[in-house]
């Protein structure tokens, strides 16, 4: 594992210059690249940090660190060296011709881990789809072995071309054949919201940087078994269930895939789709590991991507901040961040909770109730005691906020409506008096 990133001052540079750049410090981000690599068991050799002045055309770090390294891998008789950096196909194939070993790039590493864990039609074909455009420029790599010093029908021919040429076109026939199979999935799922919101259920989407415990509180709060690991990106595939809120409603709560900092562009493009039930959401849950060191850095990641797919980030009436692993925490550091969160005004007041003791779920639950309440109109309705079938009807389809019986046997109910009932209650209750 090699990370080759650029030193303080010149990353100072290139943020001063606008052109962004990671703030995490460089430890930090070879965790997070070993982790990855430990999520696809991969056994880790060595793993290194390669202080970088300025990128290399030819093979991204310098000539002599190049040669330095070419020694430890020959002794270590190492198969596989992975670069946490984006590599061109020149600086790969270069890199792989020195060392003597396999090289892959960040991207590469995250395409293959994904490869592995994709479960559902959409997630393969997604991650097919990413991996061939990923592969269509490193094709040369592949082919060097089919070198000739000239084509067919008198023309100068490079390394293999005609057989590149033709993988190529393979290729772009099988990435259309994937788009277009694609297309029907998500026209499936659109036609699976769609029929959701005809329910209709709010959609609560989960959020947050990989491994922060999105999928462990998936299980706690609807009691299903979707795969829970503390690994990267141990969850892929979009998954929903129906959970029941403190007052009785129903919504569907939305697990969804980890975001990561340098996700490369193509992965974002292709697991759009993956994200749709996000940008549908009446409410997210964005989850955070506060046990973990670069909680805050992990936070404006998960940020910069909601505001890609159009989510304001900072739109309290929408998004919840989970506080999560707080059982991993110091007695210290536990008090002090629940003595945070309860200074916080009440609109913005993220939930401290852990997802695996069940600690702060049910005032997270209510945190959701009182966020899908926000716009809805309120009722007082008198109900008769032969009305069984209303009585029925409103517990079914409102929220009973209070209730309370009359000497005359009647029952007086506070109800709380989804926007899109309000028409059927008032035909069947005209007399309903709005709080």
């Amino acid at each position: 594992m090699i990370g080759p990133y650029l030193t303080r001052r010149r990353r100072a540079s290139v943020e001063s210059d606008g052109e962004g750049g990671n703030p995490r410090p460089p430890e930090a981000r070879l965790d997070e690249i070993t982790g990855l690599a430990l999520a696809i068991d991969l056994t880790i050799v060595h793993s290194l940090i390669a202080p970088l002045a300025s990128p290399r055309p030819a093979t991204f770090i310098g000539s002599g660190k190049v040669e330095e390294l070419a020694g430890l891998i020959r002794a270590e008789e190492v198969g596989l060296v992975v670069m946490d950096c984006a590599l061109s196909p020149v600086q790969q194939r270069n890199l792989e011709k020195a060392w003597g070993a396999k090289v892959i790039d960040r991207t590469g590493l995250i395409l293959e881990i994904f490869g592995r864990r994709a479960r559902t039609k959409e997630g393969t074909l997604q991650v097919e789809l990413a991996h061939l455009s990923y592969q269509k420029g490193r094709l040369v790599r592949s082919w060097t072995h089919l070198e000739r010093q000239r084509g067919g029908f008198g023309f100068l021919g490079g390394p293999g071309e005609t057989q590149i040429e033709a993988d190529r076109r393979l290729i772009q026939e099988r990435m259309t054949r994937i788009e277009r199979d694609l297309e029907s999935v998500v026209k499936t799922r659109s036609l699976h919201r769609t029929s959701r919101r005809r329910v209709p259920y709010p959609i609560i989407a989960l959020v947050g940087y990989t491994n922060a415990g999105k999928s462990t509180l998936f299980n706690r709060m609807t009691q299903a078994d979707v795969l829970a690991e503390n690994m990267l990106f141990a969850t892929l595939d979009p998954t929903s269930r129906a959970i029941e809120l403190p007052h009785g409603e129903k919504a569907i709560l939305s697990d969804t895939v980890g975001f990561i900092s340098d996700l490369p562009t193509m992965l974002v493009a292709a697991f759009r789709a993956t994200l749709e039930d996000v940008v549908e959401a009446d409410v997210l849950l964005h989850v955070r590991d506060v046990s973990h060191g670069e909680t805050e850095a992990q936070a404006g990641d998960v940020a910069v991507v909601l505001r890609e797919l159009g989510i304001d980030p900072d739109d309290t009436k929408r998004v919840v901040e989970v506080w999560n692993k707080a059982d991993l925490l110091s007695p210290e550091d536990r008090e002090r961040l629940s003595a945070t969160s309860h200074r916080t005004d009440e609109e913005r007041r993220p939930i401290l909770i852990s997802a695996l003791t069940g600690d702060g779920i049910p005032e997270l639950l209510a945190t959701i109730e009182q966020h899908l309440a926000l716009g809805r109109p309120t009722y007082e309705v008198d109900v008769a005691p032969e009305d069984g079938q209303g009585l029925a009807w409103l517990h079914e389809n409102t929220e009973i906020l209070e209730r309370r019986a009359k000497e005359n046997g009647h029952t007086i109910l506070q109800v709380r409506l989804v926007s899109g009932k309000e028409p059927r209650f008032l035909n069947r209750f005209p007399e309903a008096r709005v709080l």
